[in-house]
């Protein structure tokens, strides 16, 4: 591989305790359809926090040895035998982390974004490779290539972003109130996506005042600390009594999605989009969920390459700006003090430079 170095730095977690090691480690080589990339920019996503501190969720959705890192923009600076022609040494990719086997039912049926049998870039999961990296390797047919201009840092952002943009696809929020509940990086996305597409009001709640002035900034109506306010009376008064007409939750906390219900409207839809830790339990199920005939969803990545294609769409024509989530920047050697501003709670969305 003319004109690349031998040697690259890269986060690698090799035992199951918190944090990682920052590893000097050689280059990998491009085999049968895959490409090598040399990584721009990666971001943080909230599953990352789990690897870190390797908890009980990581367990489940994670495998050591592993390279952490799912959310990136890259370029092509290698590409192995067999790849499709439209992927050209110079291009940026971004990565479909949700690696499908194409065999199963779901990959069969167009769902290979929920594949039975579903491996994950930057988790360990049929893969050691990820974004913290200097250079990696994606499979071409994982790969993205964008088809804009927009920045890297926008890029960046595609994942987590089509998260939100294929909840609120199947959401239909044209001309209804949305309550947002929980503005991390997806809620606020939401937020903005909701917004541009014709949402007659938003309500937003968090517990972080920032974070509800950058829902603000992104488009919601109403923002509500619910902590030092009740939900429920809010949401109540801006709907005249009737509740939202669509319910996107976002925080994964067990109580918020168990009250979620109680403020949907009647004929109305709800997303759940958060992960909780703990049973789900709706306390008057007859009359919160079975008599209001409502319509709940549930998302898991992104449809391919469907939400890839109209989610840069949206981005590249300024109907959301995705770059008013980001708060921090770090070189990728600072990573410890990454997580250290993310646990304190002071962040949104961190983006990482390998290359620093």
């Amino acid at each position: 591989m003319d004109g690349l170095p031998n040697s690259m730095k890269a986060l690698v977690k090799t035992t199951e305790n918190e944090s990682y090691e920052l590893q000097e480690m050689s280059v990998p080589k491009p085999t049968k359809g895959e490409l090598l990339v040399k990584v721009r920019k990666a971001s943080i996503c909230g599953s990352d926090i789990a690897l870190y501190k390797w908890n009980e969720v990581a367990r489940v959705i994670a495998k050591v040895p592993f390279t952490p890192g799912h959310e990136c923009v890259a370029e092509i600076v290698a590409v192995g035998p067999d790849c499709p022609p439209e992927y050209t040494v110079g291009k940026r990719v971004c990565c479909e982390n949700h690696y499908y086997c194409g065999h199963c039912y779901q990959c069969q049926h167009d769902e290979r974004h929920i594949c039975q049998n579903l491996s994950q870039y930057g988790h360990g999961k049929g893969t050691v490779h990820g974004a913290c990296s200097q250079y990696s390797i994606i499979p071409a047919r994982y790969a993205y290539v964008l088809k804009t201009d927009i920045d890297d840092t926008k890029a960046c952002l595609l994942e987590p972003f089509g998260v939100a943009h294929q909840a609120i696809e199947g959401l239909v929020p044209q001309d209804q109130t949305v309550l947002v509940q929980g503005c991390g990086p997806i809620g606020l996305f939401c937020i903005g996506i909701c917004k541009a597409v014709g949402a007659s009001k938003i309500i937003a709640t968090d517990i972080f005042d920032d974070k509800l002035e950058m829902a603000k900034t992104l488009g919601a109506s109403v923002v509500v600390n619910s902590k030092q306010e009740d939900l429920r009376a809010a949401v109540m008064r801006e709907t005249g009594g009737d509740g939202a007409g669509r319910i996107i939750e976002a925080t994964g906390f067990p109580p918020m999605v168990n009250s979620s219900f109680s403020l949907l409207r009647k004929g109305g839809r709800i997303v759940l989009i958060g992960l909780p830790k703990a049973p789900l339990h709706v306390e008057n199920v007859l009359s919160d969920v079975i008599f209001k005939s409502l319509t709940l969803t549930t998302v898991h990545g992104r449809k391919i390459f469907h939400t890839w294609e109209k989610s840069e769409e949206m981005i590249h024509q300024n109907k959301v700006d995705v770059s008013l989530a980001v708060t921090h920047e770090f070189p990728m050697s600072q990573f410890e003090k990454a997580f250290e501003v993310l646990f304190s709670g002071r962040a949104c969305k961190i983006m990482l430079d390998p290359q620093a």
